[in-house]
């Protein structure tokens, strides 16, 4: 897959008062894509922002629209996120009773489809959709908050899943608790997307943002050739 690390940098730690400008200055820090989180209450114990939300920021960037489900269910609302501009969207394994039909849902709306992990669900539930998948998302925390601690667990598992690949053209994405310090671990696994919320939005300005991307990005890459 991708040579360098793509920094993914999660809205949910942004400004959201000022959502728009923040979603360009991260772009314009050297975010590569936006992640958003979306968050429904029941799935997940907390609610973030829907459809009309990620549309009205859209036309702020061109960058891709990485969009991660934590709801339940997830099919009725696919074609609604498609149409806000999400470019790749996720759904959690846990949340939907026939992953196969979803993630050809996503597909047939015209978006890349992709598979999340809770830390405590076994990669073996993926093992007969790969060929479905343009991207699977391992979770090192738990779904639901922002800022907690990593669970160095999940390195393991993304030594599993990027054997399970093999091949395959298919991401590996790694949400939560992603700090200068966990980046290299997962990048040296075979991580090749890093989702960073207050690792990449503190400091509150555009100058800040930048920093914390290119330490982030160097931290994994370095990790990377070291691993090669």
């Amino acid at each position: 897959m991708s040579q360098k690390t793509i920094i993914a940098p999660s809205v949910l730690s942004a400004d959201f008062s000022r959502l728009g400008e923040e979603v360009e200055a991260v772009c314009q820090a050297g975010a590569d894509w936006i992640h958003l989180d979306v968050m429904d209450g029941h799935f997940v114990p907390n609610i973030t922002f829907g459809p009309p939300v990620i549309k009205a920021i859209r036309n702020r960037t061109d960058k891709m629209f990485d969009c991660h489900l934590m709801i339940a269910p997830a099919d009725p609302f696919l074609a609604a996120f498609a149409d806000a501009g999400c470019g790749i969207i996720t759904v959690h394994a846990e949340a939907t009773t026939h992953l196969d039909r979803s993630l050809q849902a996503i597909r047939d709306l015209g978006c890349k489809a992709g598979v999340s992990l809770n830390p405590s669900t076994p990669e073996s539930v993926i093992e007969y959709v790969l060929d479905r998948l343009d991207l699977i998302l391992l979770m090192t925390v738990n779904p639901g908050f922002g800022g907690q601690a990593f669970i160095p667990s999940v390195v393991e598992k993304v030594r599993r899943v990027k054997s399970m690949i093999g091949s395959r053209p298919i991401h590996i994405e790694i949400d939560g608790g992603v700090t200068l310090e966990t980046a290299p671990l997962v990048a040296a696994a075979g991580a090749d997307v890093l989702v960073a919320g207050s690792a990449v939005f503190k400091g509150g300005n555009e100058e800040a943002y930048a920093k914390n991307i290119a330490a982030i990005r160097a931290a994994s890459d370095g990790a990377i050739k070291k691993a090669a």
